[in-house]
Formats: structure tokens, C-alpha cells, sequence
């Protein structure tokens, strides 16, 4: 985050010197205005061209499986990998009921066993301790 606000303050700043540059070339007569534009046009298009490029995915990460000796190592139940599943998924509690059919509190003991079994605090960090144990993707 701070790396993007950086970049964009500079460009920022770059782009405010080079129009003030721009303006007492072409007061004093020195530059044309169909240069600037052009050249302003192709700083624009290398700027997009930087900020559109595409991180190269990581190979390993398209090979991983679930780790199931992991899974019956903890005694994560089928029922536990569902709810830790629709939790990834960024769902509450009451949505994980709905879409599995059972009562919040049923939900809540699922999410509390989980905690327990994954050593966490959190249900993001419960998450986090599942992706690197490969327990899900």
C-alpha cells in the first residue's frame, strides 16, 4: 500500500514539474505544444503500461491438494471442512446456516471446534492456518 501511494505521489509531482516546464517552453517559444502533448501522451501510455502489468503466478501454488492425512491428524469432521470452507468464502455464521441447513448456534459450535483443532483466535486466522496447512485452497 505504501509502495502504490508512493509511486502515485511521484507521478503526481513528475507530472506538475513537467507541465510547469512545459508552460515556460512554450511562453519563451523554445517548444512547440503538439510536442508536449505527444510527449506527455507517451509518458501516460508507459505509466499504464507499469501499473497494468500482471504479477506472474506462482506455479506451486496451482499444484497444491488438500492435505486430507492433515485433516484426520487434527479431527477437522466433514461437517467442520464445510463451515471452514463457506468461512474462506468471507461468510457469516447466519449465511453458513442458511446454505448448510442448520441453526447459527450449530454454526457457532462448528467455528468454536474449528478455532480449537486449528490453534487460533480468529476466524481469518483460522483461515490462514488452513491455506498453509493445505487443509483448503
Amino acid at each position: 500500500m505504501k509502495k502504490t501511494i508512493f509511486v502515485f505521489s511521484a507521478l503526481i509531482i513528475a507530472l506538475l514539474v513537467l507541465f510547469k516546464i512545459s508552460t515556460y517552453s512554450i511562453i519563451s517559444g523554445d517548444l512547440d505544444i503538439e510536442i508536449m502533448i505527444a510527449f506527455v501522451a507517451i509518458l501516460s501510455f508507459f505509466v499504464g503500461i507499469y501499473f497494468n502489468r500482471k504479477p506472474k503466478k506462482n506455479n506451486a501454488s496451482e499444484t497444491k491438494s488438500v492435505d486430507y492425512k492433515k485433516i484426520k491428524e487434527l479431527e477437522i469432521t466433514n461437517r467442520e471442512l464445510e463451515v471452514l470452507t463457506h468461512i474462506s468464502e468471507g461468510l457469516s455464521n447466519k449465511e453458513i446456516g442458511e446454505q448448510l441447513f442448520l441453526s447459527e448456534s450449530t454454526i457457532k459450535t462448528h467455528v468454536s471446534n474449528l478455532l480449537i483443532k486449528l490453534h487460533a483466535k480468529r476466524r481469518t486466522q483460522a483461515v490462514q492456518k488452513a491455506k498453509e496447512l493445505n487443509i483448503i485452497l
